[in-house]
């Protein structure tokens, strides 16, 4: 039978129970031993610690974790909507078609923004210090039993990535190891989450027009102008279509340049999908 978290086991009256109590952060190795000598010292104090108490623990919360059920079956469906990938309206506006290949940028970079701005602020807050919560001031609802996933902070998120990024390989392996002191893999992700969304949330919506870069705006103004008011097929000055080459040409350059980058960054998204957790 599989049971859900095991809290009473790890408590102190199931160290009592068992008679032998648990001990701190072990490898797996450490573990193990820790498991086989509990069981050969005390087997059936064991049993009653790790699988009475657990049963136990399923049987008294059943209603309360139903609940739970419910709550974060409506959350799920109808706050959060995890079973979909969403557009802020600021970049698809609701109503206005938009190709396949034109929603993943937007959708991809805009669930990177919900993480760390609900997600990640969320974990801040959560297993912070009361320092933290005080300096956010977060409702009532941004945690705990009531909890509906839409307290949205973005210095909350953006610190605790900062947190994350300071993390070294210090508890695991010794001072000669050769990866002792060096950033853990969390911290090596977590910068990596913080530039992409720096990049989405800072740098893409403040690149350049290439349609003004590049003089085709311009070009556009000044053909109106002398075609009163036509685009196309009127009259065009040797000044226009110099104007006109040399513009369509950097506006080219330029758009390549910007979907190289959607690109690249797109694919590192992917990439750091597995860290897009809490």
């Amino acid at each position: 039978m599989a049971h859900h978290t095991n809290y009473w086991s790890c408590s102190p009256f199931a160290d009592w129970v068992r008679g032998t109590p648990k001990k701190g952060a072990l490898t797996s190795d450490g573990w193990a031993e820790w498991e086989d000598e509990a069981k050969r010292y005390h087997p059936v104090r064991y049993w009653l610690a790790e699988e009475g108490l657990s049963y136990l623990q399923d049987f008294v919360t059943w209603p309360v974790r139903k609940i739970y059920d419910v709550k974060y079956y409506i959350n799920n469906r109808w706050v959060t909507r995890t079973h979909s990938l969403t557009a802020h309206a600021r970049d698809i506006k609701p109503g206005n078609w938009c190709d396949v290949g034109n929603r993943f940028l937007p959708c991809l970079f805009n669930e990177l923004v919900d993480f760390v701005e609900i997600e990640s602020a969320w974990s801040h807050i959560a297993w912070g210090s009361k320092e933290d919560r005080a300096k956010y001031d977060p409702p009532f609802w941004a945690s705990g039993w009531w909890r509906w996933r839409t307290w949205r902070c973005p210095q909350a998120g953006i610190d605790h990535l900062d947190w994350a990024m300071t993390l070294t390989n210090t508890d695991w392996c010794e001072p000669d190891h050769p990866e002792y002191g060096k950033p853990t893999g969390q911290a090596l992700r977590a910068k990596e989450l913080r530039e992409l969304y720096i990049w989405w949330t800072t740098v893409y919506p403040n690149r350049p027009d290439p349609y003004e870069v590049s003089g085709w705006t311009e070009y556009c103004e000044q053909t109106r102008i002398l075609n009163d008011g036509r685009l196309f097929g009127g009259k065009k000055t040797p000044e226009l279509e110099e104007l006109s080459t040399r513009s369509h040409e950097l506006l080219q350059k330029i758009e390549a340049e910007y979907e190289a980058e959607d690109e690249a960054m797109m694919i590192r998204l992917i990439k750091a999908r597995d860290s897009l957790w809490t």
